[in-house]
């Protein structure tokens, strides 16, 4: 009851995995459920773009989120992880292979 108050006020959900936690992946974050209202204050139109395509693209959150955090830890900062998104959003859409 707490919770459903306190829904409505707050500026981002996060949503946890057991699955994941389970496999020892950490942060076990269910990123398909997981949100922000702000979004489009925080990033820009195109990496705001590149981001909605990735969560209508996996559908095993458990493999996506690896694949995810491998490919967030070789990224030097946001904007190089944004530009790797991108060119892959790219070549998955000419070669039907998943985002990442």
């Amino acid at each position: 009851m707490i919770y459903e108050e306190f829904k409505g006020t707050g500026n981002m959900e996060l949503h946890l995995d057991r699955k994941l936690s389970e496999r020892r992946i950490f942060p076990a974050i269910d990123i398909g459920r997981s949100s922000t209202r702000k979004e489009e204050l925080l990033i820009s139109k195109s990496e705001l773009d590149t981001l909605w395509q990735l969560r209508n693209l996996f559908t095993d959150s458990t493999d996506f989120t690896e694949r995810f955090i491998r490919k967030l830890k070789r990224s030097k900062n946001n904007e190089d992880f944004f530009k790797q998104l991108q060119k892959s959003a790219e070549e998955s859409t000419k070669t039907g292979r998943p985002i990442i």
